[in-house]
């Protein structure tokens, strides 16, 4: 019996994608308008100083994710003023990328069926704690969300024992009674498949391989009716 279901956030409950579009592209406009940095040397400026703040900070951290931390490698490299640059920047990336979030269909209505079932619902992800918390709230899932574990918190990304070890944790109940939803084959479903939980892929709409050894969430809109969540319900 499943008595916690665990998700993933980026391009598990919303297009990261497509809201990461925006928000470069708003920072690209940012920098073609302050600094005259046009395409295709906004894009390698911007390559270029995300290698930089990896090779300072890591790659297995939260750390990598700071959006912050990237513009002000970026400005270091175009040897422009800090302030106020890099914290115009962050905000402009994230602002944008709040605002065109869109929960995808039916999300909430999971939420929603999982909360009224006595179902603890949680939320695993590799990110800093507090953009995420933002995230849920401007998704409309936060009224749902029992508990949350970033990789910031784990102090390891996903996916590493130790992530999933603290999710369980924070879950109350056995491993082998949470379910892990997530768009990465390696990082959400095996991760927390060899953790020992039940690893459950949304597939954000592709068709899956016969014979998979674990769940399938094409979309939200069929998740209703899916086995494993007339099973837990």
């Amino acid at each position: 019996m499943i008595k916690a279901v665990i998700f993933d956030i980026d391009n598990t409950l919303y297009d990261f994608d497509r809201a990461n579009r925006y928000g470069m592209e708003a920072v690209q406009d940012y920098c073609a308008r302050s600094f005259g940095l046009e395409e295709p040397h906004f894009q390698k400026c911007y390559r270029k100083a995300w290698h930089m703040a990896e090779q300072r900070v890591g790659s297995d951290t939260a750390a990598i994710h700071n959006r912050m931390l990237r513009f002000q490698c970026m400005m270091e490299l175009l040897g422009q003023l800090l302030f106020p640059h890099v914290k115009t920047l962050a905000c402009t990336y994230w602002d944008t990328v709040l605002e065109r979030m869109e929960p995808y269909p039916r999300a909430e209505e999971l939420f929603r069926t999982l909360h009224e079932s006595g179902i603890r619902i949680g939320v695993g992800t590799d990110m800093t704690a507090y953009i995420q918390y933002r995230k849920l709230e401007e998704l409309g899932l936060s009224p749902y969300v029992d508990m949350v574990v970033t990789s910031e918190e784990a102090g390891v990304e996903k996916p590493d024992s130790k992530f999933f070890g603290l999710c369980v944790e924070k879950a109350g109940c056995p491993a082998g009674e949470c379910a892990f939803i997530g768009d990465n084959l390696k990082k959400d479903v095996q991760g927390s498949i060899d953790a020992g939980l039940h690893g459950i892929w949304y597939s954000q709409g592709k068709e899956p391989a016969q014979g998979l050894a674990f769940p399938v969430i094409r979309s939200f809109q069929d998740a209703g009716t899916a086995d494993w969540l007339k099973a837990i319900v």
